[in-house]
């Protein structure tokens, strides 16, 4: 039962780093070049990073229940979950607010939404970094109960 939960929780890093790579790096650039006002590419990539965002918190949450399981190695993931889902809550309820006002006012846009990209860039790191992790020889021992 350990292995197939450990496995469970590969998939589940898995799909957070393989949707944030989606999203970044193919989708959002592409709504971007397929749009002819820049805005609409906006608003359009401000709803997939909400969805993101909620994605990574819900992931996250079940990896945790995964992680409270005996015989799924817990200690050098757990605190990559955390980070993550605490960047997806800063980026999506903190700055992504500040973007749309910075927007509306005219305020320092390019601030924030380099502040937003950089912490897209920094849950993708942190994704790939769990990922890293989990298929490692020795968690993957451990995992197994070897």
């Amino acid at each position: 039962m350990a292995s197939v939960l450990s496995r469970l929780h590969a998939l589940l890093g898995a799909l957070w780093w393989g949707g944030t790579t989606a999203l970044a790096f193919v989708a959002v650039p592409v709504l971007f070049r397929h749009f002819e006002q820049p805005a609409l590419a906006g608003a359009a990539a401000a709803k997939l990073f909400a969805a993101q965002s909620v994605g990574t918190v819900v992931l996250g949450m079940v990896a945790f229940v995964l992680l409270s399981r005996p015989g799924v190695a817990a200690r050098p993931v757990r605190g990559l979950w955390a980070g993550g889902m605490a960047l997806a809550v800063v980026n999506q309820w903190l700055v992504a607010p500040l973007i749309v006002g910075a927007r509306a006012s005219g305020g320092n846009l390019a601030l924030w939404h380099g502040l937003g990209s950089l912490l897209i860039v920094a849950q993708w790191l942190t994704a790939l970094v769990l990922l890293w992790r989990l298929s490692s020889p020795v968690l993957t021992t451990q995992h197994q109960g070897h």
